[in-house]
């Protein structure tokens, strides 16, 4: 079995935790609103951010032996340069002009971005690539049905979703290149660490849609009898 496949199947159960989060499986239903949308957008702005400079802080941390690395984390890095004013700009086409960029994560957000740099800082760098596979292996399989999803009932804008889905048809590329890459790592340390922070950040994503409001979602009145 390659180290992909044990980094699926060792992370299984992990994944399908995070797809039963109410709001996940509401949105499947079509139960969504405007705000819920919106709030999950403010979140992932607080995350994506972050995704350049911990790859750049990964890459200045490459242990020794694992150099080899480098080249690939480049065109991480070019590729997801900019990603963070997508969404900006998604948010202001849902009529939104808060000053998101000024306003502060939740905690959620904040804790799984601070185990990422801690993961690169005081852990093991490689640990990182454990959240490269849950958000994008995650963004593969949800992000292009979520926004066809959100976006019929609330009658939004084709610009109100370039994230979702400039994100989702990215990620399929980017999710065979990273099979490619984890295929590589043999060092059984390091194949530990990642599928040990890929479990641990597939919590942690889940608690970020596990702090996101729910819609409202209004029963069918009842009949009464005569």
């Amino acid at each position: 079995m390659s180290f992909h496949q044990q980094l699926l199947k060792q992370t299984e159960l992990n994944r399908m935790a995070l797809l039963s989060t109410p709001i996940i499986q509401g949105c499947l239903r079509g139960e969504v609103s405007l705000p819920s949308y919106v709030a999950f957008l403010h979140q992932a702005y607080h995350h994506v951010r972050h995704t350049v400079p911990l790859m750049q802080a990964f890459r200045s941390r490459l242990p020794a032996g694992r150099e080899w690395l480098a080249p690939a984390l480049d065109e991480y890095i070019e590729e997801e340069q900019g990603h963070d004013e997508w969404i900006l700009d998604d948010i202001r086409a849902c009529g939104d002009t808060s000053a998101v960029r000024h306003s502060q994560p939740g905690v959620a957000t904040e804790v799984m971005v601070a185990y990422a740099y801690d993961t690169i800082a005081r852990r093991n760098p490689l640990g990182f690539f454990g959240m490269v596979h849950v958000l994008e292996g995650t963004s593969v399989s949800l992000a292009l049905l979520a926004a066809d999803q959100i976006q019929k009932p609330l009658g939004l804008p084709d610009s109100a979703f370039s994230y979702l889905r400039s994100h989702g048809t990215l990620d399929q590329e980017h999710v065979q290149h990273f099979q490619l890459l984890m295929d590589q790592i043999t060092d059984p340390q390091d194949q530990r660490d990642i599928i040990h922070c890929a479990q641990v950040f597939f919590r942690l994503y889940g608690d970020v849609f596990r702090d996101l409001p729910l819609p409202a979602v209004h029963a069918a009145p009842r009949m009464v009898a005569a």
